[in-house]
């Protein structure tokens, strides 16, 4: 995104990830000229940092971390951590992977840029980075957008704009706040998509369908027409279920819901609307709807790989 793009709104919620953290990059620039820098670039030392206690990130990949932690150990921490102060210490923004894979790397001291941020700011940009990176499950998202909602008094609509998703999105995230605590743990877990968990809410006995998924490996597609089948309350022989839940599209069956269960899918990817339209010899188009140019950088960051 442009520097000018950077300096877009000073204030509020509405600042996006790359916003906020422009003053870090505007203090990187500062630092590497002949003026005084007014948030340098320093060395800190590991001890003196902590984790801030409302990061959204709460499951960490043991496996990812002890590889970022050797990639540290042989060229160190390329980009800095960013902190702000905390008593007489300082409390961490954004970087709590990189400050645990210092720690497994023995660094006695990592590079970080002090800012003085809100609390409202800390969440947001913890919030942002872990989302622009694709970093949180579902549910660690959906408590990020829940805590934003009760403690800042922010409506979806506002928090929307802010994460650069639609609506929709954040509203079937929070949804997924009312699924039995066991279904929650299993979608941090990686044993449910958001997909699956968003079919399984309106079932009469969500623990038994999460069950039978999680059992017979279910697509999203088959767990959203088991649900639907469950709620008309077709019982049926056993094996009839089984048959509907993992044989794949049925003889007569249209493309359609075939197609809505995709859009589905990659709005809860994108975090926005998305429409395809599919014709008959194969070929068809995707459309995704964004309302910002924050959204549609967020796209592009997606489509390219690239990281903020």
């Amino acid at each position: 995104m442009s520097d000018a793009a950077f300096r877009r709104g000073r204030s509020g919620l509405g600042r996006g990830l790359n916003a906020l953290l422009g003053d870090v990059a505007q203090d990187e620039r500062d630092a590497s000229g002949d003026g005084p820098a007014r948030g340098a670039v320093r060395m800190i030392p590991v001890s003196a940092i902590a984790p801030h206690p409302g990061q959204p990130r709460r499951h960490f990949d043991e496996a990812a971390l002890e590889e970022l932690a050797a990639s540290i150990a042989e060229r160190g921490i390329i980009q800095p951590i960013i902190v702000r102060p905390h008593g007489h210490d300082y409390q961490i923004v954004a970087g709590e992977r990189r400050w645990r894979a210092a720690q497994r790397a023995r660094l006695h001291e990592v590079p970080v840029v002090v800012r003085d941020y809100t609390d409202s700011e800390t969440l947001q940009i913890a919030l942002l980075e872990n989302i622009q990176r694709q970093d949180l499950n579902a549910i660690e998202e959906a408590q990020a957008y829940q805590r934003l909602l009760d403690e800042f008094g922010h409506t979806q609509e506002v928090l929307a704009k802010a994460v650069h998703k639609s609506r929709s999105h954040v509203a079937n995230l929070l949804r997924l706040l009312d699924l039995p605590s066991e279904i929650q743990a299993r979608v941090v877990e990686g044993a449910l998509t958001m997909g699956h968990a968003r079919a399984i809410l309106g079932a009469a006995d969500p623990m038994a369908l999460a069950d039978q998924v999680v059992a017979q490996g279910l697509s999203v597609r088959q767990t959203e027409k088991l649900a639907a089948e469950v709620k008309r309350g077709a019982t049926g022989e056993d094996d009839k279920r089984r048959r509907s839940a993992s044989g794949g599209m049925q003889a007569g069956a249209t493309g359609s819901a075939d197609i809505e269960a995709l859009e589905r899918q990659l709005a809860d990817l994108l975090g926005l609307n998305v429409h395809i339209v599919f014709s008959a010899d194969g070929r068809g188009s995707i459309t995704l709807d964004y309302s910002t140019l924050e959204q549609l950088d967020m796209v592009c960051q997606r489509l390219s790989g690239e990281r903020i």
